[in-house]
């Protein structure tokens, strides 16, 4: 069934050419979810979009009743399909509250697979594949073992994937940037440490990379990430971390995404809100990175809000061009790229009633680069 025509959900579209296009994909309290979290896209290799998320039936906590949606497009983001529930609790696990969290695929533009992974109340991890653009998934097959391989090194207790995406390497590497957490608290994301999980077996079998950094004074909580292959190859994983005294985003950089990372470093180009964020290179070899720019601040924090967009032509040394792409609450966020290189951002958007992590709705935004680098009064 194909629903939502994209011109009749456009959201604050001008009749100007470049302008982004918006349209409203998940809204919250619908289909029995009280809202919609965590958004994912990719494009596959024959240009089929997917978007994905966490549908939560109850928005106070990451914990509970979570569902794992997806939505395809097949022609270039005019139409999308009904969500559908992709993900069931594996087998021995019988609780209605079952936590299925932090989806993350990687479009593989060479075989034209789609791998998904996700985790299962934020201690098991699952693969399965799709060889059809989406519409259907292999077996669950869970790969928690890769994880284990770094318990000697660092303990955790809970753990994700991405969230967001991963990508393929030129090498055929598949990768995932994790974060794993070992608070005493049974349910406590912190403190934290991040690192990778990769497949050199198109998804077979999966492995742990080093850790990257460990909570630290110099560096509090590093967590969510995204990893982007530079255009020499090398691997660029961009973090959130929780520094109140360095609101900016942490780097690193490896040759393989896996091994002798460099000492994490700070951004200065980019702010740090403490939320999730993403980073794509064009082909163009552009690096684009999306998240809040932060507004007042609320609880000793700045606000998850106003939503830029950051362009880079030097391999992220600099971030001369900014352009905001939602006023107001906005939050998590995930960047593509089209068959035709139009730049697609889907995002979290306001909260209902004010209640923060009751988001209103996953938006997905269409764009080129021409209106990144275009001056507000050009017309």
């Amino acid at each position: 069934m194909r629903i939502l025509p994209l011109l009749a959900l456009l959201v604050g579209t001008s009749l100007h050419a470049a302008q982004p296009m918006k349209i409203d994909l998940f809204q919250a309290d619908t289909a029995s979810y009280e809202t919609y979290r965590i958004p994912g896209i990719v494009v596959t290799k024959t240009g089929t979009i997917l978007i994905y998320c966490e549908a939560r039936k109850s928005y106070k906590s990451d914990w509970g009743h979570i569902d794992i949606l997806l939505r395809r497009s097949t022609d270039n983001g005019q139409t999308f399909d009904a969500p559908k529930k992709i993900v069931d609790p594996p087998a021995d696990i019988k609780d209605d509250n079952t936590t299925i969290n932090n989806p993350v695929a990687i479009a593989d533009p060479e075989s034209g697979a789609v791998h998904f992974l996700y985790c299962i109340n934020y201690s098991r991890c699952f693969y399965m594949r799709s060889d059809n653009d989406g519409q259907t998934f292999s077996k669950p097959v869970e790969i928690t073992s890769a994880i284990e391989e770094l318990r000697p090194k660092y303990d955790w207790k809970l753990f994700a994937t991405g969230p967001g995406h991963g990508i393929r390497l030129k090498t055929g590497r598949l990768l995932v940037p994790i974060w794993l957490a070992n608070g005493k608290a049974p349910k406590a994301h912190r403190p934290s440490s991040i690192s990778t999980i990769y497949s050199d077996d198109n998804g077979k079998t999966w492995h742990a990379g080093q850790i990257i950094a460990s909570n630290s004074e110099e560096i509090p909580n590093p967590n969510e990430s995204e990893a982007v292959e530079l255009a020499d190859g090398t691997i660029l994983l961009n973090t959130r971390n929780e520094n109140r005294n360095e609101y900016h985003r942490l780097i690193s950089t490896s040759k393989d995404g896996v091994s002798n990372w460099s000492k994490p470093a700070y951004d200065q180009g980019l702010t740090e809100v403490i939320c999730m964020a993403s980073i794509i290179r064009t082909p163009q070899n552009q690096l684009i990175f999306s998240a809040p720019a932060g507004g007042e601040k609320t609880t000793g924090k700045p606000a998850r809000k106003n939503l830029t967009l950051h362009l880079s032509t030097d391999n992220t040394k600099t971030w001369p061009t900014q352009k905001l792409l939602e006023a107001g609450l906005s939050a998590y966020s995930d960047l593509a790229i089209t068959k035709d290189n139009q730049i697609l951002c889907f995002y979290e958007c306001g909260y209902v009633n004010n209640q923060e992590g009751h988001t209103g709705s996953l938006r997905l935004a269409k764009f080129d680069t021409q209106w990144l680098t275009q001056n507000e009064d050009q017309h």
